[in-house]
């Protein structure tokens, strides 16, 4: 009778496995369109600045010191890791979901049966009983499967999460310290400017003596002197700042940062951006949506099985007696085998509800994947423009600084000659600083374009 029941229940089982094929579908990655995506740029080159490691990109050794001790120390990637460390318990319990489920109870129980039953009455009796329990579920339309697809894929989703977490980290301390930089550049040339107008006071005040100009040039000069050295403070508070806010990053409290000059830094020579397809293998971002989405797919796999009967096998055996010392006894043992199927006729809905719900999150996870795949297209597409933007600039700076500088030595010249007036002066002084701090601004916004592309393409992870 066992053997009758155990091979009908194998051949149940084999042509339920053989309908399963028609239940679940096997995974397809939904199409992606990446045409246009660069916008102007139209790259044939597979070869991206995504390839690249970071400590070759940002070959400043400062700065490499603040990038590394970030990965190593930094709070929202810790957190990142243990999303990861979550995410694989759950593949890991969804990998044992295929085993069978054992437990074990020893029972001990005090009985006396009433007379009224039938059976009499009998003085009261202890009953001890040592046994097991267990239960299999068998696979049969690949629920378990789906699931353990389904958790795969999100073990990967956070694997790319923390890709994500590492690259807008190392893009973050990359551009505060060449805004911290440029800080430091602006306040060495308002400081040096303010020493430049303190010599023109002293000149103002002997042109003065000298009949030349009157006291107003004087105080005129020591109006312009103080103009520039006002900017100090703030700039010393914007130091002390971007250094605190890069502390953050390191996961350590606000402290001085170690780091170079904005001269000594030198960006890659060209931008490579790859093919618009990249984006997938690449940026973190796109890898999180597409994980997403097949664990959405596989959870609609799953969502349809439950339409289908559910076989179960479960199986108890051990021991039971009225007398501890006979308890593993032979004579003592009992067991059941049983097998049996479940199938859903009546539960208000809860099924279909299952699925339309599956199908609609896995519609929004296509959706969101092709936001995110058009999100690093735009963040691509607007770093190299700032860069671009940021080399014109340099060219007509350039110039612009010459010109100036000249102005300003003219005007000089001139005022101590008698042929012009200070306000000349004063203003290609104020022109010439303005021009020398936009300068800095340009070499900035350079540098951090290339982060910014960087980090678009999907580099800094690796």
């Amino acid at each position: 009778m066992n053997t009758f029941l155990l091979r009908g229940l194998l051949g149940l089982w084999l042509l339920c496995y053989i309908s399963a094929c028609k239940v679940t579908k096997p995974y397809q990655a939904p199409p992606i369109d990446t045409t246009g995506l660069y916008r102007d740029e139209v790259p044939k080159d597979t070869v991206t600045l995504a390839q690249l490691p970071w400590r070759t990109l940002f070959t400043d050794a400062p700065l490499q010191a603040l990038i590394a001790d970030g990965i190593a120390h930094n709070l929202d990637l810790q957190v990142a890791v243990a999303r990861v460390q979550a995410a694989d318990a759950y593949f890991r319990q969804s990998q044992a979901a295929f085993l069978p489920s054992l437990s074990g109870t020893a029972y001990v129980a005090r009985i006396k049966s009433a007379s009224y039953v039938g059976l009499g009455s009998f003085a009261a009796a202890t009953q001890y009983q040592l046994y097991g329990t267990a239960s299999w579920q068998a696979d049969v339309w690949g629920q378990l499967r789906s699931s353990k697809r389904s958790y795969l894929a999100l073990l990967r989703q956070s694997v790319a999460y923390q890709r994500a977490v590492q690259t807008s980290l190392v893009s973050s301390i990359a551009t505060d310290y060449y805004l911290l930089l440029s800080l430091d550049k602006q306040l060495a040339v308002t400081q040096q400017t303010v020493a430049s107008r303190d010599q023109t006071v002293k000149t103002m005040r002997a042109l003065s003596e000298a009949g030349i100009v009157t006291g107003a040039a004087v105080v005129q000069a020591q109006a312009s002197r103080y103009a520039a050295s006002v900017t100090i403070p703030d700039l010393k508070q914007q130091i002390r700042e971007t250094e605190n806010t890069i502390s953050l990053l390191l996961g350590r409290a606000p402290s001085s940062i170690v780091r170079s000059t904005l001269e000594a830094q030198q960006p890659v020579a060209t931008l490579q951006t790859g093919v618009p397809a990249q984006l997938l293998r690449y940026r973190p971002e796109v890898q999180e949506a597409e994980y997403a989405y097949q664990s959405a797919f596989e959870l609609t796999n799953a969502a349809r099985t439950y339409f289908y009967p559910a076989l179960t096998l479960t199986a108890t055996g051990g021991y039971s007696t009225f007398t501890p010392s006979t308890l593993f006894n032979p004579a003592s043992f009992f067991g059941t085998l049983a097998g049996g199927l479940v199938t859903p006729i009546l539960n208000r809905g809860v099924n279909k509800a299952r699925l339309r719900v599956a199908h609609a999150q896995q519609a929004e996870a296509q959706l969101n994947l092709q936001t995110a795949v058009l999100t690093g297209g735009r963040d691509v597409a607007n770093a190299l423009y700032s860069y671009q933007a940021a080399g014109d600039k340099v060219v007509e700076r350039t110039q612009q600084l010459d010109a100036l500088d000249k102005s300003v030595r003219y005007s000089q010249a001139l005022l101590a000659s008698g042929f012009a007036n200070y306000t000349e002066v004063l203003t290609a002084q104020q022109s010439l600083l303005a021009a020398q701090l936009s300068s800095v601004n340009d070499r900035q916004q350079q540098l951090q374009a290339i982060t910014s592309l960087y980090q678009a393409l999907g580099g800094g992870w690796q």
